[in-house]
């Protein structure tokens, strides 16, 4: 007899632990990062909070590293219900609404204080459009902001022309059109591999994805030029969420916000403890100087500009709302 796919079965199960009164649920959540991101060991705190709150009345399985099912896949598994809930990086939706892409603007947000005052103005757009798709966003984390990670010092935008940089999403990809490189779209776990093998030879991405892949095995410097502080989103299955009884959604309510809190907070860390580690693993750490925080800024404002042609009434809404928020 054939045994049953892993995933097949793992959907299964969990649709039919919700799907009586007398059974307790179990959900799986699929995440692409590892076991040594922040990211995910506040997943799996938030997993464990929740088991706790509901006396094992939920469970909640995480899959790291891309182990149940691939990044791009993540949102229309958990919008199809055969995973309960998933983790992405919310800028992989770019395509789907110019909204999903403005935490990865250069210039519109490059400090905590003005990524957590984004990400509040934001919230209640992303929440309508994940409505939309039976989604239920719970709580979104930041990555430290993003840097340029090179094999020479940084002195002089011309220097990234023709180089092939890693670039996670449409507009960090187009970011780096703008400097003159050829973008180059690489899973984090890819990525010592495509150093190793030339696909590579700089990225975009934070000190925390510089410390948990090693990247001082392949280049040496690293520019923080804090162009942009990306974020995570963990989401449910709105189904799956329903058919918890009151006080079940209620614990997972309560995770997600204390989660949400907690991994802030360990995203500021994470970037003080990983700048140390990549100074003691011999790399050299600067910030652009005037003429070169210039050049990157006018290929940031090109993006800005697009973006708002293409962000229309909802866009500019938002902005508004942002900028009051930081005024105020």
């Amino acid at each position: 007899m054939r045994k049953p796919n892993s995933f097949v079965w793992l959907a299964a199960a969990g649709a039919l632990a919700f799907s009586g009164t007398t059974l307790a649920a179990q959900w799986n959540l699929a995440t692409p990062y590892g076991d040594a991101s922040f990211h995910t060991k506040n997943t799996k705190q938030f997993a464990e909070e929740v088991t706790k709150a509901t006396d094992g009345e939920l469970t909640i399985t995480v899959h790291s590293g891309g182990s149940l099912i691939s990044h791009g896949e993540i949102k229309p598994s958990v919008r199809r219900g055969t995973v309960q809930a998933g983790e992405i990086f919310l800028s992989i939706l770019s395509n789907e609404s110019p909204i999903y892409e403005l935490d990865t603007l250069p210039g519109v947000a490059s400090s905590y204080p003005e990524a957590i005052a984004l990400w509040e103005a934001s919230k209640p757009d992303i929440t309508k459009l994940f409505a939309k798709e039976g989604l239920l966003p719970l709580y979104a984390v930041a990555w430290p902001a993003q840097g340029i990670y090179t094999d020479f010092d940084l002195t002089d935008v011309s220097q990234l022309k023709g180089l092939r940089i890693r670039a996670p999403n449409i507009n960090t990809q187009r970011f780096v059109e703008n400097v003159g490189g050829k973008p180059t779209e690489t899973e984090e776990a890819d990525i010592p591999t495509a150093f190793s093998t030339g696909r590579v030879d700089g990225m975009i991405t934070s000190s925390s994805t510089g410390k948990s892949m090693s990247a001082w095995d392949y280049v040496k410097h690293y520019n923080d030029a804090k162009l942009w502080l990306p974020k995570n989103i963990v989401f449910v299955n709105k189904r799956a969420f329903d058919r918890l009884d009151e006080s079940s959604q209620q614990a997972v309510l309560d995770a997600a916000k204390a989660a949400e809190t907690r991994g802030w907070e360990a995203s500021k860390a994470d970037a003080a403890e990983s700048a140390k580690m990549l100074t003691e693993k011999g790399f050299t750490i600067t910030e652009p100087d005037a003429k070169l925080a210039e050049d990157l800024k006018a290929a940031g404002d090109k993006l800005f500009q697009d973006w708002k042609s293409r962000a229309g009434e909802e866009g500019q809404q938002l902005l508004e709302r942002y900028q009051a928020d930081l005024s105020s």
